[in-house]
């Protein structure tokens, strides 16, 4: 497959956009979850708009690159959607933290 620049940043973008939807789609999986499964979740992905748009020399406040990944204020996110987490996750983040878990 050959694309020019312009087109693969476009894509990227896309898929980019559709990964958001589809967690959007998916507010029933946790962050936890994703951290134990991934190593990354929203928070994650907030943080790397963050560091992609400094790289860029483009400021951009953590709490907004949080609503452009949670579609919402993330308190607003956290109070309709975040549930407890289950002894069991905590258990697994843990461990995965602390090396446990490979």
């Amino acid at each position: 497959m050959t694309t020019d620049k312009t087109t693969e940043i476009e894509i990227e973008a896309a898929v980019f956009r559709r990964f958001l939807q589809h967690l959007d789609d998916h507010k029933d999986v946790q962050n936890i979850e994703l951290m134990n499964l991934a190593d990354f979740c929203r928070n994650c992905l907030s943080k790397w708009y963050v560091a992609a748009a400094e790289e860029r020399g483009v400021a951009v406040d953590y709490d907004a690159a949080r609503e452009r990944v949670y579609g919402m204020p993330y308190g607003e996110w956290k109070d309709k959607y975040q549930a407890e987490a289950t002894p069991e996750q905590l258990a697994k983040f843990q461990a995965k933290q602390k090396g446990q878990d490979k």
